[in-house]
Formats: C-alpha cells, structure tokens, sequence
C-alpha cells in the first residue's frame, strides 16, 4: 500500500483478509487488575496520573473526552497487532530489536492515555468508551508505520481543541488542559520517531497541521468492524462519507483528481477546501465533474505553495465555496472527507 497520499475509505473495501482485532488484551487490559497496572506502567515509563479529576463535567467536555478514550482504545489495538505481527513473524513484518521496544512502550503508553480518559469520564459519572472490533488495511511493517504517522497526526489537530474547550468550561475541567498538554507532546514524540524510521525529517514543520473531532471521529471509523461497538455512538458524532484522492500530490501546485460514492454535486455547488499548518482554509473550485454509474469524479487544484505544510494537509468537500476561518468551520459544511494527504 502506498502512503505518499493516505485516504480513508470504506474500511470493508480496503481490509486485508485477517481476522479483527478484539479485547481484552492478554494482560486484561482495559479491565486491569492491580498487578497488570503496575507491569504498565513499568513498560510505558511512568504512571496514570494522581490528582483530582473533575467531578462533573459539561456536554462539550464528556464528548471530547470520549473521542479522546475512543481514539486511544483504537491504538491500543493497532499497536497491539503491530507488535503481535512482528513477535509472531507474519511475513512482511520484521524490524530491529529497538523499534520493537519502542513499540512495545507505545502499546503501555496508549493504554495509560485509554485509561485515563475514561477514569475521568467515570468520576464525573459519564459514559465511559467501551472498545470496538477493529480490521487494519495493512500487511507489512512500513506501511504499518506510515499508518500510524498518519492517523497519529490527526490526533494531534484535533487534542488543541480538547484544550480549548476544557480551558473555556472552566472550573474543575480546567485542570485537565495539563494532562492534554502532556499527552499532546508525548503524540508529537512518536510522530518524530515513525518520521524517522522513514527517513523523513522528524519534525515535518513549525506548526502541525490542525483538525476537527469530525475528522478524527470518520479516521476512527474506517478501522472499526461494523456493528461490533456496544456504545461509541454514545459520543454523538457521524462519521462523512469518503473522500478519495486518486492521484498522488508532490510538493508543488498541481491538479489532483478525486472520487466519491454517489455525489449530487456540481462545480457550482461544491468545493474542495484543505487544511495546512495552521494557516486558515484554502478552497479551490472543483471542476470536470463526471458521474457514472454509482461514483462521482472530479478534478481540483493543490495549491501546495500557498502555505501548505510539509506533512499531513487534510481535504474535505465541502458545500459552497467558503471562506472559511477554522478547521471547525471546514467540518461543518463537509459533504465527504477527509482525505489525508502526505507530502514529504
């Protein structure tokens, strides 16, 4: 599979033939006994942590966090089958002892963040986020890895907004802008280290492409068996429709074909819009729009030399043609997306 441009489609129609992923792990996890806990934390590098969780938390607050635990659990898988492939050796899957360990850390880690989520949903006596069955589109080790870059850079948008939001509820949650902040950077050291391993630059630019929950909840999505989780609609989000970039976008401006399912648009009713860096929303009309059978093509322009960012752009189809001012105004008229490009 190649990665120089990642899209997010029909996780039916792009799953290896391997049996989903399913919890509980080996070592109980996410039900944990005492003993368990302890042998995680030695792995990760440190501890769930101790201060005081808020107490009660508002609608916006309980969503976040449940994206958050969402998300995690879904790594938590990932990685587990990463590191299950390279133990086992499934063919396509060997790698040196030291990126083993690391992964193997990134498995504890993601399990304390899983963790740590849903113990702050269940102080506050919200719902807490019960795993999924997961499938992932992958058969061998570096694609693998450029997966989790990916999927790890839309976490990283969309955290920010977590922040933000906990920072203007207040009261109690404002002490969870800390431990956000904490886990922000920790995301931000794996994505240098999967840089590396390709041999990228491990830091892609200044400033990290941001994001919409909207985004990170369809990312999710495309990975989850259907059917298989007990409450993640509990979270209140809907998952958009794909997006399909079929050409590969280099870094210069260039003209990039796309594809949906279905699609009753029009080069006056619709755009395509990108997010870069953390510069605003750039929208760029769409055009030789041609509908056959049950898919939609059509043709936009890729302005990289705008201001793109070196790393993850996101796209999106969108209603209208904008302006937009933010990622969250990106996400509220999208009709299909994201489709998360790379350009290194």
């Amino acid at each position: 599979m190649h990665f120089s441009r990642v899209v997010l489609t029909s996780a039916a129609a792009s799953i290896a033939a391997a049996a989903p992923f399913s919890f509980p792990l080996a070592n109980g996890f996410p039900n944990l006994n005492a003993t368990a806990l302890q042998q995680v934390f030695k792995v990760a590098g440190g501890t769930l942590p101790n201060g005081p969780a808020p107490s009660s938390l508002k609608a916006g607050g309980v969503q976040a966090l449940q994206l958050v635990a969402a998300n995690e659990l879904f790594e938590v898988a990932y990685f587990t089958e990463l590191v299950h492939n390279i133990t086992t050796g499934v063919s396509g899957y060997k790698c040196g002892r030291n990126a083993l360990e690391n992964l193997k850390a990134v498995v504890a880690q993601e399990q304390i963040h899983a963790l740590s989520a849903n113990s702050v949903l269940a102080n506050a006596k919200a719902e807490t986020i019960q795993p999924c069955k997961y499938s992932f589109p992958v058969d061998n080790f570096d694609d693998a890895i450029s997966l989790a870059q990916t999927f790890t850079e839309v976490v990283l948008g969309v955290l920010p907004a977590a922040q933000a939001l906990f920072a203007c509820d207040g009261g109690e949650e404002a002490g969870l802008v800390p431990v956000v902040s904490s886990i922000i950077g920790q995301e931000g050291e794996q994505v240098g280290y999967y840089r590396s391993i390709q041999n990228k630059v491990a830091s892609s630019s200044p400033l990290l492409t941001g994001g919409a929950p909207q985004f990170a909840y369809t990312a999710i999505s495309q990975f989850i068996v259907p059917g298989s989780c007990p409450n993640i609609e509990a979270i209140g989000l809907t998952a958009f429709p794909a997006l399909t970039i079929t050409s590969t976008p280099e870094a210069r401006n260039s003209t990039q074909k796309f594809a949906i399912e279905g699609g009753n648009i029009t080069a006056s009713s619709a755009s395509i819009a990108y997010i870069s860096g953390q510069n605003l929303p750039v929208v760029v009309p769409i055009s030789n729009v041609e509908t056959k059978g049950n898919m939609t093509t059509f043709s936009a322009a890729f302005p990289y030399e705008a201001g793109f960012a070196r790393g993850l752009t996101i796209g999106a189809l969108v209603k209208g043609c904008g302006p937009f001012n933010s990622s969250s105004d990106v996400a509220a008229a999208t009709l299909n997306g994201p489709a998360l490009i790379k350009v290194d």
